[in-house]
């Protein structure tokens, strides 16, 4: 029985770390692989990126597996999130072995931070190792196949696209060879999810949905965005972050290959995408459990098509399962607020 979640893939875990109130609005998710780790890899098209361990994915460099991803808020300082994640990796003996004692080890812990900071009303309430490592233990003490809890949750927590509120979708589809896709994104966007004319969602109409907003509903959000827009301070520094899990057996570079391809799926979902204010970043997650055909050259294609699909549509639940936030930080309706529950 599938979820429609990255933990679809199986061995895959999600863990969120959430604050809320007084002056915070932001948090951490991890991605956990399952024990002995996934082959990774990233591709960044955004031109403000904040990133951690990113190099070690390279194909070109020694590292083959990760152990787990961190996605968090708190923009750079956030970063600090995949320090309580590599602790506990760590104490669990899971990482690159560097010594005969198989205790010692170094895991490679990617991470990837959105812009958020003062958005709860603190610009110095943000994410720290703690936080890291209470999001890596939900991971691990969640069940294999878990749902996912979306919206304004972990990394998610402070996240807007445009005026409006963002924050963590996934979705995942099974190929008919067999072979699942699934994606996790972080949608905190400097563009619009919104096709301008009608209110739709532009992943949505992508995918062949054509039941629009009625106009009177449209231009009343259209005006509720424009006055939260004129108080809110102008969100100059934005990302959004996918990571894109499969079961199949991929090499570095092929993974390298799906984690780019994906970010067309962020390319259908926001209007524009990969500005300079934007760190958009895609990694991926193979856990080699379903071979490739060899033989066939083409193999990988139908995964890179899933890849940008799953992601389009996590970024289309992110912000309907986003919930409206009114506080000391801004003020960022949800699309359900503006929009109701069509």
């Amino acid at each position: 029985m599938t979820v429609d979640a990255l933990t679809d893939v199986t061995g895959v875990r999600v863990g969120h770390a959430t604050r809320v109130g007084d002056g915070w609005l932001t948090g951490t998710t991890v991605v956990l692989a399952p024990q002995g780790g996934a082959v990774a890899a990233v591709d960044v098209r955004g031109g403000g990126p904040g990133t951690k361990e990113t190099d070690a994915l390279d194909p070109r460099n020694v590292v083959q597996k990760v152990e787990a991803i961190v996605l968090t808020g708190g923009s750079a300082y956030g970063l600090d999130a995949a320090s309580g994640v590599m602790a506990w990796l760590e104490e669990q003996g899971r990482g690159v072995p560097v010594g005969v004692d198989p205790a010692h080890v170094v895991p490679v812990v990617p991470a990837a931070c959105i812009f958020d900071l003062g958005r709860g009303g603190d610009f110095r309430a943000r994410p720290d190792a703690d936080m890291g490592r209470a999001a890596v233990e939900a991971a691990a003490a969640s069940a294999v196949g878990a749902v996912v809890r979306e919206g304004g949750v972990g990394a998610g927590t402070g996240a807007v696209v445009g005026a409006m509120k963002g924050g963590v979708g996934t979705a995942s589809t099974v190929l008919d060879s067999g072979i699942t896709v699934a994606a996790l994104v972080v949608a905190n966007a400097a563009g619009s999810v919104l096709e301008p004319g009608t209110g739709g969602l532009y992943g949505e109409l992508l995918q062949g949905r054509v039941d629009c907003p009625e106009a009177r509903v449209h231009e009343a959000a259209r005006r509720r965005l424009a006055e939260t827009a004129a108080k809110n301070a102008p969100p100059l520094l934005n990302t959004t972050l996918a990571v894109v899990a499969t079961d199949a057996e991929l090499s570095k570079a092929q993974a390298q290959k799906l984690a780019g391809t994906a970010h067309d799926g962020i390319a259908r979902a926001v209007r524009p995408v990969h500005l300079l204010n934007d760190g958009d970043t895609v990694f991926t997650l193979a856990t080699g459990q379903r071979a490739l055909d060899a033989e066939h050259p083409l193999a990988l294609n139908p995964l890179l098509e899933a890849g940008a699909d799953v992601v389009t549509r996590a970024i289309v639940r992110a912000v309907r399962a986003a919930g409206s936030v009114d506080g000391p930080g801004g003020v960022w309706p949800s699309y359900g607020e503006l929009y109701g529950g069509r």
